[in-house]
């Protein structure tokens, strides 16, 4: 489906437009603000084209004219729903860099919610309610969340296990069955040693969650897939949005298991924060 953020939708669409139409599309991203209060003839003017070609780029990313698409990057906009991935300077200040950071974050967090298909994260949440075993699989980046995952389970009394390990993923994915479940974790749902092992999982009859980019190898593999749409970068100095998005999606799972099975965690996790505050230093009275 097509995002419900104008801006990411016009982004995604760029590189399939005519390259006149992409200039349009260009000025768009560079001064969406700024083009709101601007008429069609004006855009144009700005974009180096004709009007002709602000209404055809309108009509290619699904609008009837300049002034449907106009409301709805409006719409977009005042929803505070339009963040762009942040550019460091060497001018910069910590605070500058603070806010930089953040803003890149939470952007990317509310694009993943508006585009996660609530029916995907209810699937996914009655197979592994029902499950007789829930692994994790990811690496890199993906194995941390992986293992975040494990101990979130965990804690609701499933059987849970985390492997980063190609050798060990393998091994575990041969033995699974059709009681079980396995959530496969990928930043570009492209990694080839991940996908062996979903094969593997998926022939011993193993039901697959998928959390990944959608048209990917690994989204178009699994049962169950949840698409979280976040492109990363190679430079050093930016945040890894789609790590942390992958993690709230783990939480919203989680979150859901969890209510499914109050009844039958609530003394079980009252035990459990006994046992953990027996580890923790005493503070002090003041």
């Amino acid at each position: 489906m097509d995002s419900p953020n104008l801006i990411r939708r016009i982004s995604a669409a760029s590189e399939h437009l005519r390259k006149s139409e992409s200039k349009v599309a260009n000025f768009i991203l560079e001064h969406a603000h700024k083009s709101l209060s601007m008429r069609i003839a004006d855009v144009a003017a700005e974009s180096g084209v004709s009007e002709p070609t602000v209404i055809r780029f309108c009509k290619a990313i699904g609008f009837d004219g300049y002034q449907s698409f106009k409301l709805q990057l409006a719409q977009n906009l005042g929803t505070a729903t339009t963040y762009t991935q942040f550019a460091v300077n060497d001018s910069d200040s910590t605070e500058i860099l603070r806010n930089k950071v953040f803003d890149t974050t939470v952007g990317a967090l509310i694009s993943v919610r508006e585009e996660l298909d609530p029916a995907a994260l209810e699937a996914a949440i009655n197979k592994i309610v029902s499950a007789a075993r829930v692994e994790f699989y990811g690496f890199g980046a993906s194995g941390s969340v992986a293992a975040d995952a494990q101990h979130k389970f965990f804690r609701l009394q499933l059987s849970t296990a985390a492997y980063t390990d190609p050798h060990i993923q393998h091994m575990s994915a041969v033995s699974l069955g059709p009681r079980d479940v396995v959530v496969a974790i990928s930043q570009s749902g492209q990694t080839k040693a991940l996908l062996q092992s979903v094969r593997l999982a998926k022939e011993a009859g193993a039901n697959i969650i998928g959390v990944a980019p959608k048209n990917t190898a690994l989204s178009e593999l699994c049962n169950i897939s949840i698409e979280v749409n976040q492109e990363e970068t190679n430079i050093a100095h930016t945040p890894v949005s789609s790590r942390i998005a992958h993690l709230v999606v783990i939480d919203v799972i989680a979150t859901g298991v969890a209510l499914h099975r109050t009844p039958l965690l609530k003394n079980h996790l009252k035990r459990l924060n006994t046992s953990q505050r027996a580890l923790r230093v005493p503070t002090s009275e003041a």
